[in-house]
């Protein structure tokens, strides 16, 4: 191996250890003297409680373990949004199972919880999974309720989505382990079958000290809402159970009896690595955005064998298309490529842009692949379209528009995977969130914003010094460079990985060797969700 293979190796190491270690903090919730508290009281935490019901802890994957992270800082920070997500198997049942932290704030909502928790219910929905709530919240963080309480994707959205589930025939099961309150209380009635657990587990409209101050009731708030009133008198719930450990069995015992899904039928063989080595990512990878690699080597450490059915090799390289399988499952690959390559006319274009003529291919490819059922997976490292008046002349706003309408209207499931770059126009394009994707992950290097800090802060500082010429300020080459850099710094923390993480623009940042589990996790989760409509792309500018 040469010299910048292992300076890229140590550099990408460096990030998945950093992501790891932020990731720790982050699972430590609302901190270790209030996890001691939670325990004193009697109660796993929402962490333990999904390591207890799912079949294998190590064979799930975690959505939005980055949410809010370095958000709220005034109101002392939201870990994780307050809220574990897991995609994983109960009694051999994969499902969603979705447990409030309530070492965070007691559980309480923040903007980016509903924005989680409406992301599980997202997912439940596309892929017609069975979906777990372990409740214990507090409800709605009072401070912040004008941004969480009454807009069409705030709170009251999840007991719409409920009721839209239950008509779907989605499995919904809730457990309700500490506070369920106010209108959080419609959860558990709303979901196909409540369990409660004796003593710490209270459900209602509005607690004792409420009730005393509203109508002039004294009454404690077991006697209001606690197990045995709900259980034996309101028939809320539809179990009782002694203590967590005695819920959580309870669900794997009903989970265990659910009945077999009706499956879209996603080609499926025997699973088998790749014969290049996974790990060699860390070194192929490069350390500088501006240094090229060759896409295909990453896809080669991705995919089954090793083994790469390239489609239109020759023609609009600097998009790679193909069809491959992961863990068993066939995908058909979008990828951007980031070498400089030259065209049969001798031309040459740069890497991680995309050309007209790779625009076009990967629209074919994108609509072959919905005609033959094969799932999509986008690996996205893309600086956006191709500029400049021969771009412009030659129709790249047409032949990009024909990509993204692809994108937009197609039927199989799609996966993306932000590896590098994820820049402007080329993140629609290449799947960004806002084409959903049934899962969107990002590696530790990943960049996300409408172009590179760079090329932004030299656009916004023009503009902020020519403002301040106008007004009279001295403008010399010491103060520009100081604007620059200040806003440089502003709009590289913008772009993180992390900053995307904590909005749930990406459902999480992974370790680029946890890529196949996702994607093969995804697909699985999609077979429970037969397409529905045909592909069609409407009316379109050919």
């Amino acid at each position: 191996m040469d010299i910048n293979f292992n300076k890229n190796e140590d550099h990408n190491k460096l990030l998945v250890s950093t992501m790891k270690q932020k990731l720790a903090k982050i699972k430590l919730g609302g901190g270790e003297k209030r996890i001691e508290k939670h325990h004193a009281k009697g109660k796993m935490t929402a962490r333990e409680r999904i390591d207890f019901l799912l079949d294998d802890k190590e064979k799930s994957i975690e959505i939005g373990a980055f949410a809010g992270d370095g958000m709220y800082k005034e109101h002392g920070g939201c870990p994780g949004g307050g809220v574990v997500v897991k995609m994983g198997y109960v009694s051999g049942k994969q499902c969603i199972v979705v447990a409030n932290d309530a070492t965070v704030k007691a559980g309480a909502w923040f903007p980016i919880t509903g924005k989680k928790n409406l992301r599980a219910q997202e997912i439940a929905i596309e892929n017609r999974l069975p979906i777990i709530y372990l409740v214990d919240s507090a409800g709605v963080f009072l401070p912040m309720q004008d941004e969480i309480f009454p807009d069409k994707e705030h709170f009251g959205r999840i007991f719409r989505n409920n009721a839209v589930m239950s008509s779907m025939g989605i499995t919904q099961i809730a457990a309700v382990m500490g506070s369920c309150v106010a209108g959080g209380a419609y959860l558990p009635i709303m979901s196909d079958e409540a369990l409660i657990v004796e003593k710490t587990g209270s459900i209602f409209l509005a607690g004792s000290y409420l009730v005393k101050a509203a109508i002039g009731e004294s009454i404690d708030n077991e006697t209001l809402g606690g197990a045995t009133t709900h259980s034996e008198i309101s028939g809320v719930t539809d179990y009782k159970a002694k203590d967590d450990k005695d819920a959580l069995t309870r669900i794997q015992k009903i989970m265990d009896k659910i009945g077999d899904f009706d499956k879209a039928g996603y080609s499926h063989s025997k699973p088998a690595k790749p014969k290049q080595k996974q790990e060699e990512i860390y070194g192929i990878l490069p350390k500088k955005r501006s240094d090229q690699y060759d896409m295909h080597e990453i896809i080669y450490r991705l995919v089954d064998n090793s083994e790469f059915e390239e489609y239109k090799e020759g023609y609009g390289q600097t998009i790679i298309t193909g069809y491959a399988r992961i863990d068993g499952w066939a995908v058909g690959i979008v990828a951007n490529q980031r070498k400089i390559v030259k065209t049969k006319k001798g031309e040459m274009q740069f890497g991680g842009v995309i050309y007209s003529d790779s625009a076009d291919k990967a629209t074919r490819f994108i609509a072959n692949c919905n005609q033959k059922k094969i799932p999509l997976v986008f690996l996205q490292d893309v600086t956006g379209f191709m500029v400049g008046s021969k771009s412009e002349h030659g129709g790249i706003i047409k032949d990009g528009a024909k990509m993204v309408n692809a994108v937009s209207n197609s039927v199989v499931p799609k996966f993306t995977i932000i590896i590098g770059n994820s820049y402007g126009a080329g993140n629609y394009a290449m799947c960004g969130k806002a084409y959903d994707p049934r899962l969107i992950a990002a590696w530790p290097s990943a960049e996300l914003a409408v172009m590179g800090g760079t090329q932004a802060a030299k656009v916004l500082a023009q503009i902020e010094t020519a403002s301040m010429a106008k007004k009279g300020e001295k403008v010399d080459e010491e103060k520009e460079k100081e604007v620059f850099e200040k806003l440089k710094a502003k709009y590289d923390a913008q772009t993180s990985a992390y900053y995307a993480a904590a909005r749930i623009w990406t459902d999480a940042i992974i370790d680029p060797l946890d890529t196949r589990k996702w994607i093969s996790m995804g697909i699985e989760a999609a077979n429970h969700a037969p397409i529905e409509k045909d592909f069609n792309m409407g009316v379109l500018q050919v």
